[in-house]
């Protein structure tokens, strides 16, 4: 069965080539990470050879997600380095810039046998940490070979993976067994790991990391220059701010149709779009000047100065979180197409009332639990949408409402780090703090 994994992820490589290489040459994706993917990471990457905690995350996404575990990974097991791969290039981004505690970021090696060794035999874990539902059959089944301790950490299956798994249960339980320790968010993703074959003995329910990695408005935390951002969006008090975040390819059409509407009601509504993928930042530009509005992207922006335009595209990578300050109501998009949703918690965190589709099924529990405590607004269309957003601009005591009941369930959800640091203790008994990794010694 792994022979076959390998074949068809070889197969994929050669039939996806064309389009790897059209994309590589027009958006410089994939060029300057190939030698990493390919398991050949530089040679200063870990000099001298010292055993780590690999943590990986996907995207942006679990890449913040992942900070909630920093602090205390490098507090429990100060003798091992932290390192830390992405698959995305906005996520190697994010965790270059915005990290603490990582001695070094690198991507994903291919899921290839003699590719993820050669990995694991520079980066030498420990243990592997897997954000949310990565799974890697030869990654996994190389660590197992190896006595690297394996941990699943804010687990969730979706039920379209679920179904997909499910197809392929007897291989994939099987590559389960590799895994030490499953930390699942809810009792159903639990629910449906143990059904795709993981040993219920390894599965406990945590809870969502993603409340925990969040900084709440005005904790103690540095501030290293997060909220530079708001010197471009001196906007005054009293004009109205649309945030539509994380937007997908066929949602702008009917985001922009709301705003059309609401603007004949509110002419001095400012929209700021943030499409999720850079390479479509200038599409979606274009898109909005077709619509004869004045637009500008974020990076052209004066500093210290309130946008004159009516609509900015926020093309910049990691400022969207503290943007949401100064919304008035905030649409989060991949939820009016079939993509499963993105991301409400950034919003909620600064009070703010927000609006989502139909399509949150990879936030099934998180949507439905902001659904239940009246904490977010769910809508069925765009001409939905342009009604509830137009409604919040004109009832400040909704927006209030709502924006409150959002701060409150996420500061009631914020005990996942501690279940998930228990369970990875008890896959990988902490060191003693008393020693710390030694130094290189320089003759």
């Amino acid at each position: 069965m792994y022979s076959l994994y390998s074949v068809l992820i070889v197969t994929f490589f050669l039939v996806m080539s064309p389009y790897l290489a059209w994309q590589a040459v027009r958006y410089r994706k994939y060029i300057g990470s190939l030698r990493q993917r390919l398991g050949y990471l530089p040679i200063s990457f870990n000099l001298d050879g010292e055993e780590s905690i690999w943590i990986h995350a996907v995207s942006v996404g679990e890449v913040l997600t992942a900070r909630a575990l920093l602090p205390q990974l490098r507090e429990r097991y100060p003798r091992l380095k932290l390192f830390l791969s992405t698959t995305t290039m906005t996520g190697q981004q994010i965790a270059r810039n915005s990290l603490q505690y990582v001695d070094e970021v690198f991507y994903l090696p291919f899921d290839l046998g003699f590719v993820v060794n050669r990995t694991l035999r520079l980066v030498k874990p420990r243990m592997f940490i897997m954000m949310e539902t990565e799974i890697w059959p030869n990654l996994l089944r190389a660590c197992r070979r190896t006595g690297v301790r394996t941990v699943l950490v804010n687990g969730r299956i979706s039920s379209r993976s679920y179904s997909r798994y499910r197809l392929a249960r007897p291989f994939f339980r099987r590559v389960l067994a590799n895994i030490d320790r499953f930390c699942m968010q809810s009792e159903e993703s639990a629910r449906r790991i143990v059904d795709i074959g993981a040993d219920p003995d390894r599965v406990v329910v945590t809870g969502s990391l993603k409340f925990g990695s969040l900084d709440l408005p005005g904790a103690s935390t540095p501030d290293r220059g997060r909220n530079r951002v708001l010197r471009y969006f001196r906007v005054s008090p009293d004009r109205p701010v649309i945030i539509a975040a994380s937007t997908l390819k066929g949602e702008e059409d009917p985001v922009f149709e709301a705003f059309q509407r609401i603007r004949a009601r509110v002419p001095e509504v400012l929209l700021i779009i943030a499409p999720r993928k850079p390479e479509r930042f200038a599409e979606v530009e274009q898109q909005a000047r077709r619509g004869g509005w004045r637009t500008a992207r974020r990076s052209e922006l004066p500093v210290d100065s309130e946008p004159r335009q009516d609509v900015v595209v926020l093309d910049t990578i990691g400022e969207l979180a503290q943007l949401y300050q100064i919304a008035t109501a905030v649409f989060v998009g991949g939820s009016l197409v079939d993509q499963g949703g993105h991301n409400i918690l950034e919003p909620a965190v600064f009070g703010k009332p927000i609006v989502f589709g139909p399509y949150m099924q990879n936030f099934a529990e998180i949507a439905r639990a902001f659904l239940e405590n009246d904490a977010a607004i769910q809508v069925r269309s765009g001409r939905e949408l342009e009604h509830a957003l137009l409604a919040l601009l004109n009832d400040p005591v909704r927006r209030a409402r709502l924006g409150a009941a959002a701060r409150a369930l996420v500061e009631a959800n914020r005990g996942a780090r501690g279940k998930t640091m228990t369970a990875i203790a008890r896959t990988l008994p902490p060191q003693d703090p008393g020693n710390v990794r030694p130094f290189r010694v320089v003759h």
